[in-house]
């Protein structure tokens, strides 16, 4: 696959001209061709814009103008991962460039890191069946039909995986599961059912599959900071574990469901696209 191919799949959404979250933020538009730093554009200079709520948090790093901040780009800086799935970024006027390219806006957005932004996407799964518990099967592709744990967002209303950020020195095993409980699984936190419920978890937990690593066409993206993924499938076949505990929408999340798999799926992000790969994984409808 060419890099000019790669390019016009990947950076989508991340080149749309409102930048989310923020009401009056306009990203610079261009053509596709533009978008590789190899290509001459010797007058692009996009708005430099970071959230006023990132500045000075405790999980978000410093300015790159501050003499203190003295990241170690491209390597694990003490418990924070400033490496890349893509490989080696460039780093100049002391900010890490987009590896995919231009998107039209530098600075941090509201992403906390310079560079890569690390996170996890649980992909939740199970085959949909009728109340006797048999399979359902589509009736145009003939394929079981697969269903998965989606959340709908509180900041963008789309819905999603109920995947978050990795925290400084955290396994990625760890977060996939924090994240899962706190956006989709509230009702896991009844007292009285609390050490069952954690033990099911953490056993289903313990097997999964990993879909996709890599950069991903989120929103959020700027010429100086983007967003990483680690996706992983986790799938209970005969939907006797995670397939029948009751959903509730928490932390992040205003709405969940098992929803079908399908091609017709307009998710946030890349999402769609780690659905489609665990669709074919599965053999199932799409």
């Amino acid at each position: 696959m060419s890099k000019k191919i790669l390019i016009a799949m990947v950076h989508v959404k991340c080149r749309s001209l409102h930048y989310p979250r923020v009401g009056n933020i306009i990203r610079l538009q261009f053509p596709d061709n533009l978008v590789p730093w190899n290509s001459e554009w010797p007058d692009y200079k996009p708005k430099d814009f970071t959230a006023s709520f990132v500045l000075g948090k405790p999980w978000a790093d410093q300015d790159v103008s501050e003499p203190n901040f003295c990241p170690k780009w491209n390597s694990i800086d003490g418990n924070i991962n400033r490496q890349s799935f893509m490989g080696e970024y460039r780093v100049k006027d002391k900010r890490p460039l987009n590896p995919v390219g231009r998107t039209g806006l530098c600075g941090r957005g509201v992403l906390g890191r310079w560079g890569p932004n690390h996170a996890a996407d649980p992909i939740v799964t199970r085959w949909k069946r009728i109340s006797q518990g048999a399979m359902v099967i589509h009736p145009k592709s003939k394929k079981n039909i697969l269903q998965f744990v989606a959340i709908q967002r509180r900041d963008s209303g789309e819905w999603a995986l109920p995947g978050g950020m990795v925290d400084p020195g955290e396994v990625v095993s760890a977060t996939l599961k924090r994240e899962f409980l706190e956006e989709a699984c509230r009702s896991l936190e009844n007292p009285d059912s609390l050490e069952e419920n954690n033990k099911i978890i953490t056993s289903f937990f313990d097997n999964g599959e990993v879909i996709y690593t890599g950069y991903v066409d989120d929103p959020r993206n700027t010429d100086n900071a983007w967003m990483e993924t680690v996706a992983m499938n986790f799938h209970d076949d005969d939907g006797s574990t995670i397939g029948a505990i009751s959903l509730e929408a928490g932390d992040d999340a205003v709405g969940v469901c098992w929803m079908d798999v399908s091609q017709e799926l307009h998710l946030y992000a890349s999402h769609s696209d780690f659905i489609a790969k665990v669709a074919a994984k599965h053999g199932a409808h799409w």
